[in-house]
């Protein structure tokens, strides 16, 4: 998953981010209206959770743009507004869904993770393939019963493979799912984490390059 964090306050901008990449997800984060509209130009995000009462360019104009431009990305709006007026005008922009200040990270994360989901074909919360097992939810990953001890990107490259079921995922997919916008994408990062990634999920190897495709997962040859 790949999260767009836009609000002025940027200690509350900056903590959310802290919370959602330890949940896996690749954030990238910015302190104003015209920023979140630049990226959302040119980066492909699942979410965009966008402070309504931005200076400037507020997260209503940004959402409305998201809405008219057709991006797919779905709008989670934050405000300090909290009456009813106030959150049936924000859905009426188009937003998926509306959060007021103050709120509990636990129910943002749990309202990411939904709006998430809808981007993409539905999975089941826990998937399953050749003995490995990934709780999305839980952020847990075994393998033939076995607890895998993963790191955070780690899980979310495993994460990607498991969604691909079976099929490759290309080295810029990971990067963009597991990683931030300020990721070299010339780096090696990548594949060092699937070498650690493999050397923990351990033998016989099931995580498999595919030439000039990226990585695949899956005991059988593709």
């Amino acid at each position: 998953m790949r999260i767009l964090v836009a609000d002025d306050e940027r200690l509350l901008a900056d903590t959310v981010a802290v919370g959602l990449r330890r949940a896996a997800m690749a954030v990238d984060v910015c302190y104003d209206g015209e920023a979140a509209q630049e990226r959302l130009g040119v980066n492909r995000y699942d979410v965009a959770v966008l402070d309504r009462d931005m200076p400037g360019r507020s997260g209503d104009d940004v959402c409305r743009w998201v809405i008219r431009e057709r991006l797919g990305t779905r709008v989670l709006l934050l405000t300090a507004a909290c009456g009813i007026y106030d959150r049936v005008a924000g859905l009426g922009l188009g937003a998926e869904d509306y959060l007021t200040k103050p709120f509990a990270f636990a129910e943002l994360l749990a309202r990411v993770q939904v709006l998430a989901r809808r981007t993409a074909p539905a999975l089941p919360p826990v998937l399953e393939l050749d003995g490995v097992v990934v709780d999305v939810a839980a952020r847990t990953a075994t393998r033939d019963g076995r607890p895998l001890h993963l790191t955070v990107k780690e899980f979310g490259v495993l994460h990607a493979l498991m969604r691909g079921q079976g099929q490759a995922v290309s080295t810029e997919d990971l990067l963009e799912q597991v990683w931030d916008e300020h990721t070299d994408p010339f780096t090696n990062v990548v594949r060092v984490t699937v070498m650690n990634l493999r050397r923990k999920l351990g033998d016989p190897q099931i995580v498999r390059t595919v030439p000039r495709a990226g990585y695949r997962i899956g005991r059988s040859a593709p």
